[in-house]
């Protein structure tokens, strides 16, 4: 009896350590709601606060921790003939968010800079402890920190600057302060920035605003279909609590849209003197710039492609290009939507995977949930006390969608029977 409390005991630590793999416990669907023909399966867990995620040709898992583990950021994890996914390196000092394999490199992003690292033919990092810096010093004022990142096809990386700000006010998240002239925090922030990909310690006086507008964007990917860049954008909060005279708490609930824009150079999304109403289907003037929540504004800035309920948060965006999946999903987006905190006293939501079929590039018809159940129970949900939040995605070589979770540190594997 003692023999087996103390081996317990060990395998305990030794999980929590995360020098040991194990077999998740066997539930339908790793407790997901999937449409019919889909299984998912939990290949990992417990393996940091796991954020973006990147899988090689040869199935390879490349993983960005938030916060250091063991003081290591990246997780390297190759799967098993069980299909349970073995941590088989950890590197990287740093935490973050961003990371990308491209033309046998891993590019990874830490809240200040972007590294990249030599992969060789078996898509290992070569040298994990003295990788290339690319880009540094980029602005961390720590609210809307993450630096996400894609590359195109043309030798060029796409960095997300969040604005270190919810509306541009004079006084941040203060009632009834008014946004302030110009906002100055777009010269450095609030945008998208684009660098070569293969020229070292670049800042931002050789990086190019690629576009402008963007409150704070986690999700981002470069659609191979449109050969364009594409970006989900979290909305900005709070205009009950502001301005309390202009909007119900339902109000407060549901607007602004969380926005899917198609992105070219020189883009203005409009953001801190705009939103986009997705009920009224129109750009509005902000109220700290004279809005009333229905005063039209930003006639020249970008409309979105698709325009979502306010306040799901959302972490993760990939254009399906596998073969794995029915036709319907080839060239959609998935949108992983990591959950609302900011809902109260209306119910929290999110906490899933959405689906937005497009059609000759264009959006084709209405969103849908594909990937349910992350939070552990509807109670779960609306108090937003979520198990499990969805934020990156990425697609394997054969065609299978992984989830990554930054509550728990759990990875998902999405399959389809044919």
């Amino acid at each position: 009896m003692y023999k087996k409390a103390i081996i317990s005991s060990i395998v305990s630590l030794l999980l929590i350590a995360g020098l040991l793999s194990f077999k998740i416990p066997d539930a339908p669907n790793a407790g997901l709601k999937l449409p019919t023909g889909f299984t998912a399966n939990m290949i990992a867990d417990n393996i940091g606060f796991a954020r973006h995620l990147a899988v090689a040709p040869n199935g390879l898992i490349y993983v960005k921790l938030l916060k250091t583990k063991n003081g290591k950021g990246i997780i390297e994890l190759k799967q098993n003939a069980d299909g349970i996914a073995e941590v088989i390196n950890r590197f990287g000092d740093y935490g973050g968010t961003g990371i990308y394999i491209k033309d046998g490199y891993l590019y990874a992003s830490s809240n200040e800079d972007i590294f990249r690292y030599k992969l060789d033919a078996k898509n290992e990092v070569i040298s994990p402890d003295q990788p290339e810096v690319i880009v540094k010093g980029l602005l961390n004022r720590r609210e809307h920190d993450s630096k996400s990142i894609v590359l195109d096809n043309a030798g060029n990386i796409y960095v997300n600057i969040g604005a270190y700000s919810n509306s541009c006010q004079e006084e941040d998240r203060q009632p009834g302060s008014m946004g302030r002239a110009g906002c100055p925090i777009l010269d450095s922030a609030g945008g998208i920035w684009q660098f070569r990909a293969d020229k070292p310690d670049q800042g931002y006086a050789n990086g190019i605003r690629y576009a402008t507008g963007l409150r704070n964007v986690v999700g981002l990917d470069w659609n191979q279909q449109l050969d364009q860049l594409f970006v989900m954008m979290h909305g900005r909060d709070q205009l009950h609590d502001l301005f309390p005279a202009l909007y119900t708490t339902q109000q407060n609930a549901l607007l602004p849209a969380e926005c899917l824009y198609a992105l070219k150079k020189g883009d203005d999304c409009g953001w801190p003197y705009i939103y986009y109403d997705q009920l009224l289907h129109k750009k509005i003037l902000a109220p700290e710039y004279g809005g009333d929540g229905k005063k039209e504004g930003g006639k020249n800035a970008k409309d979105p492609d698709v325009a979502f309920p306010g306040h799901l948060a959302p972490n993760g965006l990939l254009f399906y290009t596998g073969t794995m999946f029915p036709e319907k999903y080839r060239n959609g987006a998935f949108i992983a939507f990591h959950g609302s905190w900011n809902r109260a006293p209306e119910p929290q939501a999110g906490y899933f995977v959405v689906f937005q079929p497009y059609k000759n590039g264009k959006p084709d018809g209405k969103w849908e949930v594909f990937a349910d159940g992350f939070s552990g129970s509807a109670q779960k949900t609306a108090s937003g006390r979520a198990d499990h939040r969805p934020c990156g995605l990425a697609q394997g070589p054969d065609g299978a969608l992984y989830v990554s979770d930054d509550t728990k540190g759990a990875i998902y594997k999405i399959t389809y029977n044919k």
